[in-house]
């Protein structure tokens, strides 16, 4: 299954665009396509190829499919709000093993939602954490988080960003950083700080990516390394 691990993230990333494309062609068919290109996140279903591949990489590790749970049955309780959807869980007799959030972004406003993108990842990691701390999981052991993300590729997620500092100044590893750069060292921190057992990046052009090609900035973040850390901690409870 990691064998060909490459040639399946292929596969999922083509099915992004694909399923990205035909949401926004069907509902400018319809007459109701959101404003701009919000109609290729409101319509759901693009990262679906990879929750796909995330599956199909637990139940070859051993995990009966009865217990990997996506698209219902994937709301966990929280600490700071009631309950959380997770994009994929892994759930075998009132133990948690697994939850993973499969995000992207596309342009061409990459900023209001990279801040949007990030808070929604701590926030949702530290209500997880939490309320695993007050025993709301029952007596399960620590599971296994994951953060994956695709970015698009273009212009506008290349070219560096200025950051405003009128109090204090901001890391340095952040000064210039474009898009790209910036959910890099996102990720990264997210698994540094252990906010995430593991984290994946990947980018993709429109026109690359539809051919399943894709790009991994770091390797630290690659969906291989993603991949063997998740089929290494599930193999531990078959």
């Amino acid at each position: 299954m990691l064998r060909d691990l490459p040639a399946r993230a292929g596969r999922a990333v083509a099915h992004y665009w694909a399923t990205r494309a035909a949401q926004r062609d069907r509902q400018k068919q319809t007459g109701k396509a959101d404003q701009g290109l919000r109609s290729a996140v409101t319509g759901g279903a693009q990262m679906d190829g990879f929750i796909d591949l995330f599956t199909e990489l637990i139940t070859a590790a051993g995990i009966p499919a009865q217990y990997v749970f996506r698209s219902k049955n994937v709301e966990l309780p929280g600490f700071f709000r009631p309950t959380k959807e997770w994009d994929l869980l892994v759930i075998r007799e009132n133990t948690l093993l697994v939850a993973i959030e499969a995000k992207s972004q596309v342009g061409p406003s990459f900023g209001n939602n990279f801040n949007n993108r990030t808070e929604e990842a701590m926030g949702s990691a530290l209500d997880l954490w939490t309320a695993y701390r007050e025993h709301a999981y029952l007596a399960s052991p620590q599971p296994f988080l994951g953060y994956f993300f695709m970015l698009e590729d273009c212009d506008a997620s290349n070219s560096p960003v200025k950051v405003r500092e009128p109090h204090f100044k901001v890391f340095p590893e952040f000064v210039g950083a474009s898009y790209r750069r910036r959910y890099e060292l996102f990720c990264r921190k997210l698994v540094l700080e252990r906010y995430y057992t593991t984290s994946a990046f990947i980018t993709s052009t429109v026109g690359d990516g539809s051919r399943g090609l894709f790009s991994t900035p770091a390797d630290d973040l690659s969906i291989e390394r993603f991949a063997k850390i998740l089929v290494g901690h599930v193999a531990a409870f078959v």
